[in-house]
């Protein structure tokens, strides 16, 4: 195989020196010839596992016939799955995207405009949480507020007031003459697998019926089926106005939507917003398998039942490696481990035990194995973990011995 010396990759990614050549359900082979338990699935975004053989066979058969067509005509396919979207959720409407920040512009956009059309053109401004992540765009960025994304681009966009996660007085006290509505992620992922109270969204959804705003939900990491339910704020029992899907919609080939009642979108007419190739019908091909797939009644049942096992057993890790682990986080199979040490060390070590997982904010380390995970891979999982902190524990108590 030929090494290539120099890579002309814009050094954007801090990749680890680790390559995969193919992958099969859990599992990815790396070029080293080594197979790992792939509990990080391209960050929730292989939620069938690799290579399943239903989404596979409805890529290759839509490539076959057409791959891409401009939105200047009909697409009866994305009709199709729009409406399956709509019928499983609170939406009437729905605009396909590309990945989970253009459905998040999407989103931002039918929030400003909703007012607009309403002749309040002066209500642009949303309200956001501390820790958020909502996409790598100016726009998304600003949205997130996180610092160490925003430096060196400038003047951050206009229009987002931020406030503490889970802190319904400061969230009442920033709304204003010149608020919009009020974006939140239902399970923060990037932010540390961090959730409010139930009750506190119950209490954005009545701040927001009682002022006129919308309510949006940033579902791209928690939607299709993530928590144990096809989306997030269904186990909360809270409906938005606006969601913004993507990650695991397509199972891997980029596609992302933005859902909407049909009153939070009535000012999205003819010419408004547009994308070249969201909802192209290789695009539309990948979700409608997705959907065949998480739609069944049982699938969501066995991603709950897995994520009580995980939780148990991890649970169990915690207790027995204080020094290393404090807490168990998250729903579903969005899981987080709270670190004591350095979570780089923890995930490096989990690597070395051919475990694949990411970070997260507050020094955790996320767990997304694919929703499609066995019970023995789910064991097999905990075991490198439990092999992972034996080694570090012992490590460390080499450290202080000496």
């Amino acid at each position: 195989m030929s090494q290539i010396s120099q890579s002309h990759l814009l050094p954007v990614f801090a990749r680890t020196d680790l390559a995969f050549e193919r992958g099969e359900g859990v599992w990815l082979y790396g070029i080293d010839g080594e197979r790992y338990l792939d509990f990080t699935s391209g960050v929730a975004v292989n939620a069938l596992g690799h290579a399943h053989p239903h989404l596979v066979s409805a890529i290759q058969a839509q490539a076959a016939k057409l791959i891409h067509m401009s939105n200047l005509f009909k697409s009866p396919d994305g009709e199709r799955v729009a409406a399956r979207l709509c019928e499983a959720s609170f939406a009437d409407q729905v605009f396909f995207a590309n990945s989970g920040a253009e459905a998040m512009e999407c989103a931002i956009k039918i929030t400003r405009k909703y007012h607009a059309a309403k002749g309040r053109p002066d209500r642009y401004r949303i309200i956001t949480f501390e820790g958020a992540f909502h996409g790598r765009t100016l726009a998304t960025l600003a949205a997130g507020g996180q610092e160490k994304y925003l430096e060196g681009f400038g003047p951050r966009v206009e229009g987002f007031d931020q406030v503490p996660l889970g802190d319904l007085e400061a969230t009442k006290k920033a709304i204003g003459p010149q608020t919009a509505g009020i974006l939140i992620e239902p399970l923060q992922g990037e932010g540390g697998v961090r959730e409010p109270s139930h009750a506190f969204f119950r209490a954005l959804r009545q701040l927001c019926d009682d002022n006129d705003l919308l309510l949006v939900f940033d579902e791209v990491q928690t939607g299709m089926g993530r928590t144990g339910e096809l989306f997030a704020h269904q186990r909360i029992g809270v409906k938005p106005d606006v969601m913004a899907l993507a990650k695991a919609l397509g199972g891997g080939f980029p596609i992302g939507a933005c859902l909407a009642t049909k009153d939070a979108a009535f000012g999205m007419t003819a010419g408004t917003h547009g994308s070249t190739f969201g909802g192209n019908p290789l695009a539309i091909a990948a979700a409608s398998a997705v959907l065949d797939l998480m739609l069944e009644p049982k699938f969501m049942e066995h991603v709950r039942r897995a994520s009580l096992l995980l939780k148990q057993k991890l649970a169990s890790v915690v207790d027995r490696y204080p020094d290393l682990l404090t807490e168990v986080r998250g729903e579903g199979l969005l899981i987080g481990l709270k670190a004591v040490i350095p979570s780089p060390d923890l995930i490096a070590a989990l690597r070395d035990e051919k475990l694949l997982t990411v970070g997260a904010g507050e020094n955790v380390v996320r767990l997304l194995p694919p929703l499609i995970v066995s019970e023995a891979e789910i064991e097999e999982g905990v075991s490198r973990i439990e092999k992972a902190c034996a080694k570090l524990s012992a490590l460390h108590a080499r450290k202080k011995a000496v």
